[in-house]
């Protein structure tokens, strides 16, 4: 008897799980039916791949081999259904991740743009934090991922989007006794200010710390709001100053009519927004076709935030 696909899943979830009852609930399937699969697998292999203990089930050294040569089929597999569910372009199901600070700005024009496109189009989103995106992406729970440069992980790759620009958000009061000191606006000319940042753990901290030439130890810099909204009423109200993603910067306004914007000088930081998907991924058209629309959308926000009478000096 040949060796079966079936046999090869229940076999590599029993030596995750190393339990007949966990790996048959895993599987869904009922504990004797997994077992008698491991019992013909074993048959047809002509050795046993576990050692059943009376509380659990250990590999056989023998088991150990068969193991990796087990989750290398289970890997094609999944690269081939992959490559047949992405072939032609986007999909009828599309698995998209995008961190925090992008995904309430960009999502509604981008689904937009992606069902007018196929009305039977069916986005499943995630939003988290890049280090939460990054291991979906290699377990394969997601398809793509958007999120902000560098991208450093191995069995990724990230093409760029577009650029998104830091502005300085403040009260007018805040806003005002700073320009009052200085006539070039540069964000190290913030050291005397109190920044505030999101929590620890967003990409955007980091980014807005070396934007600003701070490091983590900056006694005026206070890390605690868990959304650029919780930022920008605080900023409104007065509490500091943030440096706001010109992404962001046309809902946070809405939002907080009391915030105010400024630009800073020439070169004005930045980060740059990019997409993600795992090395292994069929590159067919797919991948191209969302990062069009994701450009379009980014470039189109942003470009309105410059636009002369957009978001250029204090609203």
């Amino acid at each position: 008897m040949a060796i079966s696909l079936r046999q090869l899943a229940y076999f590599r979830a029993l030596a995750e799980h190393r339990h007949f009852g966990r790996a048959a609930a895993a599987m869904a399937v009922s504990q004797p039916a997994l077992s008698v699969q491991i019992r013909e697998l074993e048959s047809t292999l002509g050795q046993p791949v576990v050692e059943r203990r009376a509380r659990d089930v250990v590999l056989t050294p023998f088991g150990r081999r068969m193991l990796t040569h087990a989750e290398t089929v289970g890997e094609g597999v999944r690269a081939m259904e992959e490559a047949a569910r992405w072939h032609g372009g986007l999909p009828s199901r599309l698995r998209l991740g995008l961190i925090p600070t992008i995904a309430p700005y960009i999502l509604p024009g981008t689904l937009e743009r992606l069902r007018s496109g196929d009305i039977s189009l069916d986005v499943q989103v995630q939003e988290a934090r890049t280090d939460r995106l990054t291991d979906d992406l290699l377990a394969g729970r997601i398809d793509a991922a958007v999120m902000a440069l560098p991208v450093d992980v191995a069995g990724l790759e990230a093409q760029t989007l577009f650029d998104d620009r830091f502005l300085l958000a403040g009260s007018a009061a805040r806003l005002g006794s700073l320009t009052s000191a200085v006539r070039t606006l540069r964000p190290d000319d913030l050291g005397a200010e109190q920044l505030l940042l999101l929590e620890d753990g967003h990409c955007l901290t980091d980014q807005a710390l070396e934007a600003c030439r701070r490091g983590r130890g900056h006694a005026r810099i206070d890390m605690g709001a868990s959304s650029l909204a919780t930022l920008s009423r605080l900023v409104a109200a007065g509490f500091g100053l943030t440096l706001m993603p010109e992404l962001a910067a046309e809902a946070e306004l809405r939002g907080a009519p009391g915030i105010r914007l400024m630009r800073f000088a020439a070169p004005e930081p930045k980060r740059s927004i990019c997409l993600v998907r795992r090395a292994s991924t069929a590159g067919e058209g797919w991948f191209a076709q969302l990062a069009g629309v994701l450009t379009e959308v980014g470039r189109g926000i942003t470009a309105a935030a410059q636009s002369p009478g957009g978001l250029g000096g204090p609203q």
